[in-house]
């Protein structure tokens, strides 16, 4: 599945980036993990289910 892991930067109010982080924090994850969260929910409500075998193997036929 996830072989490699790539950078994102985003910039954001910094009150809306300690509020996340304290959210975060009561949930015991790290921001990194609750991004990481939404984008994968993200892209199943875009893709359907199945999204992982389309997205991964989308990579592997582009190699």
């Amino acid at each position: 599945m996830e072989k490699r892991t790539a950078r994102l930067t985003v910039l954001v109010d910094p009150q809306k980036k300690a509020t996340f982080e304290r959210l975060c924090e009561q949930e015991d994850v790290t921001p990194s993990q609750k991004i990481r969260q939404f984008m994968r929910d993200y892209i199943e409500q875009a893709l359907g289910p199945d999204w992982k075998e389309q997205v991964f193997n989308d990579g592997e036929e582009r190699k």
